[in-house]
Formats: structure tokens, sequence, C-alpha cells
């Protein structure tokens, strides 16, 4: 029988393809964005997918929509990561109400009774987060949390630096380092290797075989300054003084990777939800005079070529820049395999 699962907070789907590509079942996922759940349907139409805000939602229904009456295996929690981000100036504010997101998985482990829980997060999680409240409630209900792990999604076969926290909880410490010690780095994938591969691009060039392979149609001045930046792995310090930009000018620390290129055989640098404007990071092509499109992020994101999403051009790049990437699941697959085998039934 295959492993079972629930993916809270699934988003565009990027959790249960990696678990599904690993041969489990996801019996159910919960999110409340819109776009991200036509998305999320487009790819995985088998799963009960339930559009509610989590806060209202009642375990149970679930239960009543799948007709699931046993217990799972696995429940995935991928909590919103933008109050605890470096990038979110307002870390740390009492006020957003989306720091307490991560405690509503209680009342799914009380209905589902899951034999581990995983959750996935920014690092700033793990001195930001309602941690303490989190822990106490999961020991009441029998599991033990393990601390805060920080793994870089280069490590799991993903070509992107990508730094994320992962916390466990199980029945026993045994799993818990059990399913640590399993963590096996993965070769390193390169830009070259994920989408070298793909038709060349001018500015505002489409690929006819793909839908989501298009370049932005950038303004005369972007383009100017990206022919001065050079081939794999140039910055905007190359530029002549009438190109920089004026708030640039004298600040050689600020903003370093603005007008970057990405390296063919290194990985990418940290995808965001701006990762096709060549203005929010180095997120310029290695080659091309371009940012790198939809389809180039959503592989650097080790999404499948054939993955499809649904939105505008911002939505899609949201969906994209907030995922989970892919293959980090798809390598923590076999470390939970070997934590619920040590628990056994």
């Amino acid at each position: 029988m295959p492993l079972t699962a629930i993916d809270l907070y699934c988003g565009s789907g990027a959790v249960t393809e990696g678990l599904t590509a690993e041969g489990v079942r996801v019996v159910a996922a919960v999110d409340n964005d819109a776009i991200a759940c036509q998305t999320y349907r487009l790819n995985h139409p088998e799963v009960y997918l339930c559009e509610d805000d989590i806060r209202n939602l009642d375990p149970r229904t679930i239960r009543q929509r799948t007709n699931f009456t046993g217990d799972i295996d696995l429940l995935v929690v991928c909590a919103p990561c933008q109050p605890f981000s470096t990038q979110n100036r307002k870390r740390g504010n009492n006020d957003d109400d989306r720091t307490t997101l991560v405690l509503e998985c209680l009342k799914f482990a009380r209905e589902f009774s899951p034999r581990a829980i995983i959750f996935e997060n920014v690092p700033g999680i793990a001195i930001l987060g309602p941690l303490n409240s989190l822990r106490q409630s999961l020991f009441e209900l029998g599991y033990i949390l393990s601390d805060p792990r920080t793994l870089n999604a280069a490590d799991c076969g993903v070509p992107q630096r990508r730094e994320r926290c992962v916390m466990i909880a199980a029945k026993t410490r045994e799993g818990i380092e059990t399913f640590y010690r399993a963590i096996t780095p993965q070769p390193q994938v390169t830009v070259r290797q994920m989408i070298g591969g793909l038709r060349p691009l001018n500015a505002a060039e489409r690929d006819p075989d793909d839908p989501l392979h298009f370049a932005r149609d950038h303004q005369r001045i972007v383009l100017q300054r990206l022919a001065y930046i050079p081939r794999d792995g140039g910055s905007r310090h190359a530029l002549p003084p009438e190109l920089e930009l004026e708030c640039h000018r004298g600040r050689t620390n600020d903003f370093p990777d603005v007008y970057g290129r990405m390296r063919w055989d290194d990985v990418a640098p940290t995808l965001t939800t701006g990762c096709t404007d060549v203005t929010k990071g180095r997120f310029a092509h290695p080659r091309d005079n371009r940012a790198i499109t939809l389809r180039e992020a959503a592989l650097l994101q080790s999404f499948p070529p054939h993955y499809r999403f649904h939105g505008n051009v911002a939505q899609i790049a949201r969906q994209i820049g907030n995922a989970v990437p892919v293959n980090m699941i798809r390598t923590l697959v076999p470390p939970l395999r070997q934590l619920l085998q040590t628990q056994g039934q």
C-alpha cells in the first residue's frame, strides 16, 4: 500500500508533485489562493482540493468528501513563509496573523493521527514562529517536535540556492534521528543542465511550442544595460556611468544582484516572486539579453517540463517563486519512509 498524505497550504501543487512522483498518495490538499488552486487542479485532478481559509475548515469535511476513514501516514505543513522571511521588513510583527497559521495543523493532527508531520518554511520561523505553542500542543497529542534544521535546496537536486527550515514531528526520538541521518546530499544540478536545452530567445520572442517560454518585452534602456553585462555571471558593476541607475551610484555593495546574470555551471540564486524581472535580483539569462522566462523559472524550481500554470504573468511568477522546490520534497521522501519504518505501525 502506498503512503498517504495530506498537503496543507498546497499552493500550486509543488509538494503534491514531489510526493506523487515518489509514490505517495495525496488524499487531500488545502489552500485558499484561488489562482494557485486552479493550477493545482490542472495538474492534480485526482486529489480532493479544499479551497478555503484553513482557519474556517473543519477537517471532518475532508473525511466526508473523500470517504477516507483511516489515519494518514504524513501531514505536510508549508505555512506561508512571508511573515518569517528576512526580506519582510515587518518580520516579527505580532499584528501579522499569518504567524499563527502553522498552528492550524493541530486540528488535522487530532482528526487524522498522522504517523509523522513535516514542516517546511524559511529559516526565520526558527526564531520568530510560535514554536513553543506548537511544540507543547504536539506533545499533548503524542508527538515530539524536532529542532529546526536548515537545508539548502541545492543539496537536494534543485538547481538553486534556497535555504529552507525543516522540522519533523514523530512519535519517537529514534524516528526523528533516523529521518535526519537518512537525508543524503544529492549531486548538484546546474543552470545549464536544467535550462540550457531550451530555445534561445531575444526580448519579446516566444517559443511556439511552449506557452510559458516567452521573453519579456524589455524597455530599450534595460536592453542597453544587459548588452554591457558580461555573459555567464556578469553583474551591474560592468555598466558605464551613463547607464547606472541613479539609486545605485556610489553604492557598490547595495543590491549587488540587480541586473546580474546567472552562471551556466552553477546553481541559480533564490528565486522570488520577481524572478522574471532583472531589476529584482540576479534573474538575467546567462547568455541572452533578457530576464529568464516563466518556464525557465519553473524548471529552476524543479517543476517538471509538463507542469501547467493558471493565471497571468505576475500570478504565475508568484506561484513559482512561492513554491517549495519539487526535488527538495522528493529528496525527503526516502528519509520519511525510513522514519515510518523505524516507528512501525
